[in-house]
């Protein structure tokens, strides 16, 4: 972190506690001890604020994030969203968001410590002494053990003076209840975050032997739109964060009243689901189209590739200067050495080669040839034949000496080293032969190709006529010399396919020994199989192992020409494509890669619009194996420990939609449907949507917290260490003051 801004951060830190100590103050002075603090802790988030007020004070995120510094390796304790400015400092890649919640159950106190703190922070309050009585929601049946904790956490650790445990969706219920929204008698339905209850009402009051609860809510939604849109566009998998899914999902996503016809409506691709896509249109920057350059610009790189060019010439003819200079000065050296050489004495000569280097004057005639064959291609001069024969005939006679003298007059040793010798004059000797065959047939290309181009310059068309029908004769009996190398077809000696025969597929030389093999064994007469009893037998072997074979020179001759054609056939005609045979050459070719255009960084929203929230409807789809919302409705009743027909008629006909979840649209009419497919013909059915369904728990809680008679509903530090954790077991709320 930079001094100044070390600095300011100090000082932004002076000023918020200085601030502090004020709001605390103000606090103190408009709020008394009595007023309780009311906290909604959903499993999504955080809402605290004071009893009596319509809004509450803070709301954030109820998740907790732990990340290091990035020099100082410190951890923090980030509440809520983190700030984007705090990912210059420190590393939130390694520590995920941590909730203190399991299936809307509080189970992570040390989690939910850290959040009490923040919360009572941001409210002024001071965190070591709460002065005033709390009143903080839970999920419906909430476990007594879960419920000691948080008794146990608020009077330990803040000092607590009171405390009281509402449930979210009868608070919800309760309000919108006193607004008329709906009756006494009803039923709450609460999609929430990570679950689902349904609560019925009697008289207003929850009857909670009636409750029904699904492991289903907000955060499958979310999380099932997640994985399909990472599946759909695999590639821009890193800009579907949880924030921006989730956001996707508020803003697009509605409840279908007909899942099947929707689905077959996208599937046909009609107009209207055309209509009822949506698209996101990620940041893409057109690439800059490139506009042809000026003549200005053609003649001034030119002019540059000119002088470069004149630049490596320059380079290259002082190298090449310097190198025939280098090779002259050594030429006149071997020869000088050549000189002197020839006037030393034979009793002389060791010693004075010994003092050169070399090991005889052999060897020092070929470095003077090769330094003179080097000078010569560096001066540029054509190899003349003479020179060539000068070159190898010394060396020959000298390399080769005891070739031509009889082996009479040879030591066994020597006789050794002539045939050494001779091994190795034949072996020069195909050298040359070799190398002379590929010379002149190198004369010959180029002769073939100079009167080929003399024929292309005086009539192209015809040329080009004449290219064609070459090609396709000999890539016709190319094609048909590989399929008589296969077996076309042939199944149980039978040829059924129109395919070649073995027979067919063989060659001349190839049917020859075959014919000497398949009678060879009878040639004795009779028919009696004689054949390897004499010794004259076997020479059969050897009369088939002559290799005659000149059908098998031809295809390679054939496709050497024809890959030859095709060649000049592709330089010349731009329309001209190459058949392949085999499906193997077509799939290896490389796919051309397409410039990326603005409908690549667009993702739609088609049927997932509909697709991910009806999951609420069907949990199985993704395996929850639970029921749907309008089976809920059903199961609640079917619990209820009393009921008659008139009960059942006043329940669904006050039927309250509260949560999160139930903000999509169609919510309401989807419902309804499924709710009278389960229910008598003719049973009245009303559905009704609270008020604000994110806020209307909180503002329910605040209103019943305002009354005289909520002091009467909490209890106390003393009456926990004197009844425990049983008596917490039978605590029940009135909402009906």
């Amino acid at each position: 972190m930079a001094l100044w801004e070390f600095s300011n951060y100090a000082f932004s830190l002076h000023q918020c506690h200085s601030f502090r100590k004020f709001s605390v103050n103000l606090i103190t002075i408009l709020f008394s001890s009595t007023t309780p603090i009311v906290i909604d802790n959903g499993a999504s988030y955080f809402r605290i604020g004071w009893a009596g007020e319509t809004d509450p004070r803070i709301i954030f995120r109820n998740i907790v994030q732990r990340p290091r510094h990035k020099t100082t390796g410190e951890t923090v304790t980030i509440v809520g969203d983190h700030d984007p400015a705090l990912l210059r400092y420190f590393d939130c890649t390694r520590s995920g968001p941590r909730s203190a919640f399991d299936s809307n159950v509080v189970y992570q106190f040390e989690i939910m410590e850290y959040i009490l703190d923040f919360g009572f922070d941001r409210m002024g309050a001071n965190e070591s002494q709460i002065d005033h009585p709390v009143l903080i929601t839970e999920c419906v049946c909430n476990p007594v053990q879960s419920r000691s904790k948080m008794a146990e956490l608020l009077f330990e650790t803040y000092g607590v003076p009171s405390v009281a445990f509402g449930v979210d969706a009868a608070f919800s219920y309760k309000y919108n209840q006193q607004l008329g929204v709906c009756d006494k008698d009803g039923l709450a339905i609460c999609p929430g975050f990570t679950t689902t209850h349904v609560i019925p009402f009697i008289d207003g009051e929850p009857v909670y032997k009636g409750c029904c609860r699904t492991n289903i809510g907000g955060f499958h939604v979310t999380d099932y739109m997640k994985q399909l849109l990472s599946l759909k566009y695999p590639y821009h998998m890193a800009r579907f964060t949880w924030e921006k899914v989730e956001d996707l999902k508020m803003e697009h996503c509605y409840i279908a009243p007909d899942y099947t016809s929707e689905a077959r409506l996208f599937q046909r691709g009609a107009k209207e689901a055309e209509d009822k896509s949506r698209c996101w249109q990620l940041p893409w920057i057109p690439p800059p189209t490139e506009e042809p350059p000026s003549e200005e610009e053609i003649a001034r790189k030119a002019a540059i590739r000119e002088k470069q060019g004149q630049r490596l010439r320059e380079m290259a003819e002082a190298k090449r200067s310097s190198r025939i200079n280098e090779l002259e000065n050594e030429l006149r050296g071997l020869e000088f050495l050549s000189q002197q050489l020839a006037q030393v004495q034979e009793n002389a000569v060791p010693s004075f080669l010994s003092e050169t280097g070399y090991g005889s004057k052999q060897e020092i005639e070929s470095a003077r040839m090769k330094v003179t064959q080097s000078l010569r291609k560096a001066k540029g001069e054509p190899k003349s034949e003479q020179s060539e024969n000068e070159k190898a005939d010394p060396s020959t006679s000298e390399k080769f000496s005891l070739t031509n003298i009889p082996d009479d007059m040879l030591t066994p040793e020597q006789l050794i080293e002539k045939k050494k010798q001779l091994s190795l004059k034949s072996m020069s000797e195909g050298r040359q032969r070799s190398k002379q065959k590929r010379y002149e047939e190198e004369l010959e290309r180029e002769r073939k190709q100079q009167l080929e181009e003399e024929k292309r310059l005086e009539n192209p068309v015809l040329y080009l006529e004449q290219l064609h029908t070459r090609y396709k004769d000999l890539s016709e009996k190319v094609e048909q010399r590989k399929r008589l190398k296969t077996n076309g077809g042939h199944t149980n000696g039978n040829n059924l396919s129109g395919g070649v025969g073995r027979g067919e597929r063989l060659n001349a030389a190839q049917r020859e020994r075959m014919r000497l093999l398949t009678t060879a064994a009878f040639d004795r007469g009779k028919g009696e199989d004689t054949f390897g009893a004499r010794d004259e037998d076997w020479q059969l072997y050897k009369l088939m192992s002559k290799d005659n074979d000149d059908d098998d020179e031809g295809p390679d001759e054939d496709e050497a020409e024809l890959a030859r054609i095709i060649s000049r056939l592709q330089d010349l005609d731009q329309t001209f494509v190459h058949k392949t045979e085999t499906v193997t050459v077509q799939t290896s070719e490389v796919p051309r890669v397409r410039p990326l255009t603005k409908e690549d960084f667009q993702i739609v929203l088609g049927v997932e619009r509909f697709r991910c929230p009806e999951i609420l409807f069907n949990p199985n789809w993704i395996g929850v194996d639970q029921v749907g919302l309008d089976e809920m409705a059903g199961v609640s009743i079917r619990r209820l420990p009393y009921r008659d027909q008139a009960l059942d008629e006043r329940l669904t006909s006050s039927i309250l939609m509260t949560g999160g979840s139930s903000l999509f649209s169609g919510m309401s009419e989807r419902l309804e449907a499924g709710i009278r497919m389960i229910r008598p013909c003719g049973s009245p059915i009303r559905i009704v949507k609270a008020l604000d369904p994110v806020l209307d728990a909180w503002r329910g809680a605040a209103a019943f917290a305002s009354t005289t008679q909520f002091q009467t509903q909490t209890f106390s530090k003393l009456d926990y260490d004197e009844k425990g954790e049983d008596w917490l077991r039978s605590y029940q709320l009135r909402y009906t003051l």
